[in-house]
């Protein structure tokens, strides 16, 4: 008999995107799903990261990896003019479905012609890629297939790299009519110093894929009537050809060489390289082959943001 998800696939999908997945909040829908992947055939698990694991077929392994975490914000989960709404729909818990379905019609087919690991991968959108950290040396597939929103007929070939900075600047109070420098304008000066960087080395790139592209991601400032302090978290998508380590070093040196009467602390988090693939490669053709044969027309995406891919 055929299971109810295989007749009804969106079904699948609305109970998982019911479930909230805030990164480092995953156990629910992570059970969901491995329970999910046993009804269907798949031998399933949760990890020791608590990635959402299944297993099917003999043979030359596929790894087929997308993450089931989201951004915390709850958009209502609805059905409307056809359309299945709410966190996580698209990015990404749609992909991941997709995967298990597709993967649970060549199980009962009798069709599965190679090894399949399926992993709903955690802390994809933490910038801490925890799951996929935990998997990266404990398979070895032949091929590895990434679920991210791209668009169904297109092919991500790569992402940017990412690199965060927490920096913080404490100073006795300055009065607003003094000499001083003030602490929230040191932690500006740093900003500024940051953006010329980028500015510098993206001379001549017209591709966003090839810049370094910083973001003020927040800033804010306070003081106790003693001592005043400010905060800020600076974002850099990398093109390739830059390393996070190095760049840490030199950006701890522009702020360090800083005129700094200030007591500075910067801390540097997420850190990956860039990644981009080949076009002409064995699974690529495959792809390139199933687009076109349901009548679509097939493209190639480089995407300015970070994945679990780039791990």
């Amino acid at each position: 008999m055929t299971h109810p998800f295989l007749l009804n696939p969106i079904s699948l999908l609305e109970q998982a995107v019911r479930i909230p997945s805030v990164s480092g909040q995953e156990q629910a829908v992570t059970q969901f799903l491995v329970d999910a992947m046993a009804q269907l055939g798949f031998h399933s698990y949760v990890d020791a990261a608590g990635n959402a694991v299944g297993e099917a077929g003999e043979g030359p392994t596929v790894a087929l990896l997308g993450h089931i975490d989201t951004v915390p914000g709850e958009v209502p989960v609805r059905v409307e003019d056809g359309k299945l709404y709410g966190r996580g729909t698209v990015d990404a818990k749609g992909p991941f479905v997709a995967f298990i379905l597709a993967a649970a019609r060549l199980i009962k087919s009798g069709e599965l012609r190679q090894r399949l690991v399926l992993i709903g991968a955690v802390e994809e959108e933490a910038a801490s890629s925890k799951g996929a950290h935990y998997v990266v040396d404990r398979y070895a597939p032949a091929a590895c297939i990434i679920g991210e929103p791209s668009g169904w007929d297109r092919l991500t070939l790569g992402y940017k790299g990412r690199l965060l900075i927490e920096g913080r600047w404490e100073q006795p109070m300055a009065h607003s009519a003094g000499k001083d420098i003030a602490v929230a304008e040191r932690a500006v000066a740093f900003w500024n110093a940051v953006h010329a960087r980028c500015d510098a080395a993206n001379g001549g790139k017209t591709r966003l894929f090839d810049q370094i592209i910083p973001s003020l991601r927040a800033i804010h400032s306070g003081s106790d009537g003693m001592r005043d302090w400010a905060e800020l978290t600076i974002g850099l998508r990398l093109p390739l050809g830059v390393d996070p380590h190095a760049l840490e070093q030199e950006l701890t040196a522009l702020a360090e060489g800083a005129d700094n009467h200030a007591k500075l602390s910067l801390r540097f988090r997420g850190g990956c390289a860039a990644y981009q693939g080949e076009k002409n490669t064995l699974l690529v053709r495959a792809f390139l082959k199933g687009v076109r044969g349901v009548g679509g027309t097939p493209g190639f995406l480089l995407k300015t943001g970070t994945s679990d891919m780039n791990v």
